[in-house]
């Protein structure tokens, strides 16, 4: 079969042919219908110092698809051949005491695909039985193929209160997108969003976003204060990781509010505790992964009873064997999600030709 994979540590990837994945006992075998290009996926691909430090080598890259089980492992007999599925992709040890307190995101033996096994930029893949999650049958592909990614939304919105509450979201990259969608489906009485990108900002409106902010261009925190009538937010989503959009976020948080942090920051940075968190009194929430099953299940009733349309956020459809093309349309930054389909067929709507 095709696969996209990470040979040896250095930039770069390179498609290969290699044998058809063998489900063992407890897995399935999954035909890649749609897969969808992640941030961690570029991280891997430039083999940046959070890459050398937690990916390994050789691998297939890949971690957000949808697919058909088309064979069962030994004791295997759930979810029946032909289901569409999409796939969690944390793998998790299901006994230590984080797996069995329902914390299984925070399992510190957690092997993600596409980072510590292979994953699913390929024609097929295996993974556990449990990894795998039904799809309704008529879900578009590509929309099937971002679930994982807008559980990471969904998990951080979930954490705070945003229930009638003035919502910040700084960074408007897919995920922050949205989370700006999730926390409007959730009750969010207005969601305020942040980024140096127009076409982000762009993105973030057509999903709901009540006031957006060129963090480039103008004074953010006058900015906020100015559309919130002095008041700030009571609910800060950081999905940025830049010290700065932080700073601002912290700057702009009510006191007794709080903060849920997703984005990831390239060096260690340095915050004012005293006045950003102690003396205003906030809550302040490390978000990781999603958390299993719980979020599953909230984003299957945010996207089945309509409250969330993703179908927006794909902007760009490729051919697998395009993927250089589509790493470079997502590394521009000038994109929603680019999903890549191993057969040009199934593309479920126009593929990109440059």
């Amino acid at each position: 079969m095709r696969a996209i994979r990470k040979a040896a540590p250095g930039p770069g990837l390179e498609m290969v042919e290699i044998a058809d994945p063998i489900p063992g006992a407890g897995e399935v075998l999954i035909e890649v219908k749609a897969a969808s290009i992640c941030g961690t996926d570029l991280h891997i691909r430039n083999w940046d110092p959070w890459a050398a430090e937690h990916a390994s080598t050789p691998i297939t890259v890949g971690h957000e698809m949808c697919g058909v089980v088309v064979g069962h492992g030994p004791g295997v007999t759930d979810p029946p051949l032909g289901t569409l599925v999409s796939v969690e992709s944390h793998v998790v040890c299901g006994v230590c005491a984080w797996c069995r307190t329902g914390k299984g995101h925070l399992c510190p033996a957690t092997r993600i695909l596409g980072v510590h096994r292979d994953g699913v930029f390929a024609d097929f893949v295996v993974v556990p039985a449990a990894n795998a999650w039904p799809d309704p049958p008529d879900m578009p592909l590509s929309v099937a193929s971002l679930q994982e990614n807008f559980g990471n939304a969904v998990h951080t919105v979930s954490v705070p209160s945003v229930e009638g509450r003035k919502v910040l979201v700084t960074g408007c990259g897919p995920v922050g997108v949205m989370a700006i969608a999730a926390a409007k489906a959730l009750g969010a009485r207005s969601v305020y969003a942040t980024d140096v990108s127009t076409f982000r900002l762009g993105m973030a409106e057509m999903m709901g976003a009540d006031g957006v902010f060129d963090a480039g261009a103008e004074n953010v925190v006058d900015a906020v204060l100015a559309a919130t009538d002095g008041e700030g937010v009571d609910v800060l989503i950081e999905m940025s990781g830049a010290p700065a959009a932080i700073d601002d976020g912290l700057r702009l948080l009510k006191p007794g509010g709080e903060a849920a942090l997703l984005g990831l920051t390239s060096a260690p940075i340095t915050i004012d505790i005293d006045d950003r968190i102690i003396f205003k009194g906030i809550t302040v929430h490390g978000i990781v992964g999603r958390r299993l099953w719980d979020t599953w299940y909230r984003m299957r009733a945010m996207l089945r009873g309509g409250q969330v349309d993703l179908e927006p956020m794909v902007t760009h459809r490729l051919a697998l064997d395009d993927f250089e093309i589509a790493f470079d349309l997502m590394a521009s930054g000038n994109t929603g999600k680019v999903v890549m389909f191993p057969d040009p067929h199934d593309a479920d709507g126009p593929l990109f030709r440059p």
